[in-house]
């Protein structure tokens, strides 16, 4: 027992020492002006030859160079380069799990079926090498979520340059995340059951247990509390309306029925995660003003009667139809596949959506969604300096070159353990 103790220790010694990051940048102390730039400010408007000037972490200006107003500061010369503000990955789970074959790693899913109290933000790992490789690509926040269970637990939001998560955090515990029963099953072929798709009949019980489940809680708050319960107090925002509540869902009925619910038991602020379906309930949707997270494009449609570029459609139908509509991180790879979030965003442009648009799902739009655009999201004064300057289009990988970045108005470290290892070999056979 002491031998596998000591090996425990050495292994996480090493590897804590080996994932170090990048040293977290100084605060801001002289004023920044980039002039010459095109800037995309998130909100759908462009400026061309912008001026954007920022002071102790907060934008002060945004408009044309051609303006005559006095630089402040260190003045960058931007000219031919594009001007975003940082992009912001929702429903993630950077920083939650480094080693996938390694258990003890992974923080994302806790034991358990309803885990409201489960804080996603103590778990987070700030000195991740997955996290450092995010910012050259400009992905520069993020939306820190668990997985598992019915109720897998509390979101918080990140910024991705920090020594720890109570310097990372932007917004604690924004919301609760719950997986939605499906109303369909299959048969498990390796038990000799039937593999085709058909009704599950477990699906009202498994309603009726989440209407259950909040409704305890409901009553427990407005009870004398004799007992402490942690998982209904956590309950608590999702009915004042300080939280939202992330419904992982997918399905027609089973869209319908997480909204309708959730309206009849009291909580005010619904977010749907997934979607697959929502254009059918995009009524339902508008009128109680729930906005959808889309999964990356780069999949196969989940239905036999999804067209065949439905997964790269969605966001255009959505957004047709009025629905405030923005891009997630979920599934295979999901942690190392996040610095592609902008190339997935190229993708919705490249298939109906605006550019503008398109860059609006991973910037302002999901700022909105996850109640954070009062101080990002969008190049505005009085907002974060929470930026970064392209050689050209960011969502194209072919001309995503980030030359220098900034959060709350520091400037930070491009390099990662990938890019000192492409320096390395490049030089190999010279």
């Amino acid at each position: 027992m002491m031998k596998k103790i000591i090996y425990s220790t050495l292994f996480f010694f090493l590897v804590g020492n080996s994932f170090a990051q990048q040293t977290p940048a100084e605060k801001q102390t002289t004023a920044i002006s980039i002039e010459g730039a095109t800037a995309h400010l998130g909100n759908g408007k462009v400026i061309e030859n912008s001026l954007i000037m920022f002071n102790n972490g907060k934008i002060t200006f945004v408009g044309s160079a051609m303006m005559k107003i006095a630089r402040q500061g260190k003045i960058i010369n931007a000219k031919g380069k594009h001007i975003y503000p940082g992009f912001i990955a929702a429903n993630a789970s950077l920083g939650l799990a480094e080693i996938d074959a390694i258990k003890a790693s992974r923080d994302f899913d806790e034991v358990g079926i309803y885990n409201p109290h489960i804080r996603s933000l103590i778990a987070y790992n700030a000195e991740s090498k997955v996290i450092e490789s995010m910012r050259p690509n400009g992905v520069l926040m993020a939306q820190i979520t668990p997985r598992g269970g019915t109720i897998s637990g509390t979101s918080s939001i990140t910024q991705l340059d920090a020594w720890n998560w109570e310097d990372a955090a932007i917004k604690i515990d924004d919301a609760i995340h719950m997986n939605w029963p499906n109303s369909f099953t299959r048969g498990r072929w390796w038990l000799g059951e039937d593999p085709a798709l058909k009704p599950d009949k477990n699906y009202a019980k498994n309603i009726m247990q989440i209407k259950n489940y909040f409704n305890n809680a409901k009553n427990y708050l407005a009870g004398k509390k004799e007992i402490t319960h942690l998982p209904y107090q956590a309950t608590k925002g999702l009915f004042n309306g300080s939280q939202k509540l992330f419904i992982h869902v997918s399905g027609q009925k089973e869209i319908t029925d997480a909204v309708s619910i959730s309206k009849d038991l009291g909580i005010k602020n619904v977010v749907i995660v997934h979607g697959d379906g929502a254009q059918f309930v995009s009524e339902l949707l508008v009128k109680h003003k729930v906005p959808v997270i889309l999964d990356r494009p780069h999949r196969n449609p989940d239905s036999e009667d999804d067209a065949y570029d439905y997964t790269y459609t969605i966001a255009k139908i959505l957004t047709d139809k009025g629905i405030l509509v923005g891009l997630g991180m979920e599934g295979q790879m999901e942690r190392m596949n996040t610095r592609n979030l902008p190339f997935y965003a190229g993708t919705f442009s490249a298939h109906g959506l605006e550019k503008e648009q398109a860059l609006a799902l991973i910037t302002l739009n999901n700022a909105k969604i996850l109640g954070i655009d009062s101080f990002v999201g969008s190049l505005e004064v009085g907002k974060d300096a929470t930026l970064f300057i392209s050689e050209g289009d960011a969502l194209d990988m072919r001309t995503n070159i980030i030359s220098k970045a900034f959060i709350q108005g520091r400037e930070i470290s491009l390099e990662t353990h990938q890019t000192k290892l492409w320096k390395r070999y490049s030089n190999k056979y010279k």
